[in-house]
């Protein structure tokens, strides 16, 4: 009995992942829209300190370029392997996993959002320059970010599971 617990218990933990990543694409792609319906130039990045709105647009953008990353890196990714029964093992060995099964285009791409977001949440880059073109370089991979975690949910939906 414990061992169907368990099997149901990584089931609904999937589908409860699934959603929250679903729910996630949704408010960064919202949060993109309003950030960068206009160019973000290093004039805009120089308003950020006396024009509270954008300052807010750009705060909700990072965290949620940065937590769609972790939710999807850190979480879905080891219960889809986990699922699959794909030994799960530290993070770098679970990226390439993903990348011989498809999901996960290029781990060395990955890599290097994984740094770029690591700049955006711990640094306050007060180089503008640097501040304009780490959010330039996250919004230009959206797609790519995204399409990891679709990539996931669509091979889970061939399987028939449940959001």
């Amino acid at each position: 009995m414990k061992r169907k617990t368990n099997a149901i218990d990584k089931l609904e933990r999937l589908a409860f992942l699934r959603r929250v990543v679903d729910r996630e694409i949704h408010h960064l792609n919202y949060s993109a829209g309003k950030m960068f319906s206009q160019p973000f130039t290093i004039e805009s990045a120089e308003q950020l300190s006396s024009n509270e709105e954008l300052a807010e647009q750009l705060e909700a953008f990072i965290s949620r370029f940065c937590r769609l990353q972790d939710t999807v890196g850190d979480k879905l990714l080891p219960a889809w392997l986990d699922f699959l029964e794909e030994k799960t093992n530290v993070a770098i060995d679970n990226l390439d996993k993903a990348e011989k099964i498809g999901v996960l285009p290029s781990v060395d791409r990955w890599l290097e959002l994984r740094q770029l977001r690591n700049q955006m949440i711990h640094e306050y880059i007060e180089d503008l320059n640097i501040l304009v073109d780490a959010l330039q370089t996250a919004h230009d991979n959206l797609d790519f970010l995204i399409s990891v975690a679709e990539a996931i949910n669509t091979d889970l939906d061939n399987r028939g599971l449940p959001r």
